[in-house]
């Protein structure tokens, strides 16, 4: 009995791919001249043995005379060198094509270190979809830029519809409460954002104050450069100005028409520590 239990436990094992099956006349296990080389018997339902399963990407058959020839392996012999290479280049060309498509001027990431007067971090690129963004920047103690407030606030209350106006304090010095009371002493009514990182004016490319810079829905850059030619230079101003080179991107924007000058040097207070 314990003989006939070991026999029916070795080929439920045999079955089952468990035990090695030789070409033995009689001897043990393994044991015996002229064996044949021993193999493990697949599973029923697998096609072959993992190493016959390919070979140069190519399904052989069965590895016995008489076995049949099986075109379907369901072991990992299936990834084989040649299928693992055509496998990697399938998931390389779907990553390709289902990459998110960058449109123009939003290869630049959002810009770091922006912040309100009350120091909550603000993306002006992200706040206001489908109209302009316009940039103007000041700081407390520039006497043209103070000169420029009710230019600024005429001008942002004329195209709020199509354009949304942010007063940009780059000076790293100065605090909240210092620009608090410069918007409440000339009457601004704009959102205010401190930029102690320049992250807003290097991709202005922002160089004095007052200077102001126009940006597309899509964060392409149309225009920097002076509001209007009032002043000629830094302290020599005219009675009144002849261009308005603000006015005119605006305009020429929501026209849809292309931007004449995309870039006028300003008359104002330069930046510390801009290179």
């Amino acid at each position: 009995m314990e003989l006939r239990t070991k026999r029916i436990s070795r080929d439920a094992q045999r079955r089952n791919g468990l035990v090695k099956s030789g070409n033995s006349g009689g001897g043990g296990e393994g044991s015996g001249r002229g064996e044949s080389p021993q193999k493990i018997a697949p599973r029923r339902g697998h096609a072959v043995l993992r190493w016959k399963c390919c070979k140069d990407g190519r399904w052989l058959g069965g590895i016995d005379p008489g076995r049949p020839i099986i075109h379907k392996c369901y072991t990992r012999g299936m990834f084989c060198r040649g299928n693992r290479r055509n496998f990697s280049r399938r998931v390389v060309l779907l990553a390709m094509f289902f990459a998110p498509v960058m449109l123009p001027g939003q290869e630049n990431s959002a810009p770091r270190g922006v912040v309100d007067v009350n120091g909550r971090a603000v993306d002006p690129f992200h706040r206001t979809a489908g109209k302009l963004i316009v940039l103007v920047f000041v700081r407390t103690d520039c006497p043209i830029a103070n000169r420029y407030a009710p230019t600024i606030q005429e001008i942002s209350k004329k195209y709020r519809d199509s354009a949304e106006f942010y007063l940009v304090y780059p000076v790293r010095t100065e605090t909240s409460q210092q620009i608090k009371r410069h918007l409440k002493e000339y009457g601004y009514e704009l959102t205010a954002l401190r930029d102690p990182d320049y992250g807003l004016v290097k991709r202005a490319e922002t160089q004095v104050t007052p200077e102001a810079a126009v940006f597309a829905p899509d964060g392409r850059l149309l225009y920097h450069g002076r509001i209007n030619d009032w002043y000629a230079e830094f302290g020599r101003s005219r009675r009144e100005p002849t261009t308005h080179e603000l006015v005119d991107v605006l305009s020429a924007a929501n026209a849809g028409k292309t931007v004449a000058n995309a870039a006028v040097p300003a008359v104002g207070c330069f930046l510390p520590d801009r290179p």
